[in-house]
């Protein structure tokens, strides 16, 4: 029956079976860290000196390798493959590395290294971080808007205030914006701006520390917020998933000793009533 099953399969079953193998996953997934490590080593002038040679037969020989794959897998579930964007997202991924190294394209030959993107698409735990960032979108969408308006609204008061004193820092719109978002990362920005800046306006720290708590402290951690919360909705959406399949599985086994249990008491009444009908053949006797 065993080999009768196996030649009913198709050779896209095969395809299907084969990629989909735990070994076969795991060769992809150390060729993928291999293969960041060989282009790692080519940007060393010494390391291409040397090896240099070698590292180009290796970086096709890896090209080769995820062509093959995503060949068998179209080949495996053809159209099917497309539905899966993890499939597309691999698919552009070495498209990449596909481009001609010819005069104007050679930059695009660094994209190669993109190639250790596919550690995203491959190990499970890394599509469910990936898979809360854009569940986390929407949510930040508001949030974006938040802290493009107090930007705005900032950018503005602090052109106004201080561009004709400081035009290199708020000299237009766009100088305060960009200055503001360097103080909003904390990059110097007191040594570096408010300090220079309250020489000449001793009150500017009633502007910009009031900018700081808004942004880096409030506004910042509304995303940090959105992503643990996302997360943490992830993570209890696969637990009840979990639960509700081992709650099934006992509702099951349930089911079959229930079954068991009901066969035993019909056979059990059976064997009354036999036992009740020899001792009234006896009696009878």
């Amino acid at each position: 029956m065993h080999q009768s099953a196996d030649t009913q399969l198709t050779l896209q079953d095969r395809a299907r079976i084969f990629v989909e193998r735990p070994v076969v996953t795991n060769a992809i997934l150390g060729i993928i860290i291999f293969n960041a490590v060989t282009l790692g080593l080519g940007t060393s002038h010494v390391v291409n000196s040397h090896i240099g040679g070698l590292l180009g037969v290796i970086d096709s020989m890896v090209l080769t390798i995820f062509v093959a794959e995503l060949a068998l897998k179209l080949f495996a579930y053809r159209l099917k493959f497309f539905a899966s964007a993890w499939n597309i997202f691999d698919l552009l991924v070495v498209s990449v590395g596909l481009l001609p190294d010819k005069q104007g394209l050679s930059a695009l030959r660094g994209l190669r290294v993109i190639r250790a993107l596919r550690l995203l698409s491959v190990i499970p735990q890394m599509r469910k971080v990936v898979q809360a960032l854009l569940d986390a979108l929407p949510g930040m969408g508001a949030v974006i808007v938040m802290i493009s308006i107090v930007f705005y609204v900032f950018g503005v008061m602090a052109t106004l205030m201080y561009g004709a004193a400081f035009d290199v820092w708020f000299g237009t719109l766009g100088r305060s914006l960009y200055s503001l978002f360097q103080i909003m990362t904390l990059e110097s920005w007191s040594m570096g701006i408010v300090r220079p800046v309250m020489e000449v306006y001793p009150m500017a720290w009633s502007f910009f520390v009031p900018f700081i708590v808004i942004t880096a402290f409030s506004v910042l951690n509304l995303f940090i917020g959105l992503l643990v919360n996302t997360m943490q909705t992830a993570v209890e959406a696969e637990a009840e998933a979990e639960f509700e399949q081992l709650r099934e599985l006992v509702r099951q086994e349930t089911d079959v000793v229930d079954a068991h249990v009901m066969e035993l008491h019909a056979e059990l009444k059976a064997l009354r009533r036999e036992v009740a009908e020899l001792k009234g053949g006896d009696n009878g006797g």
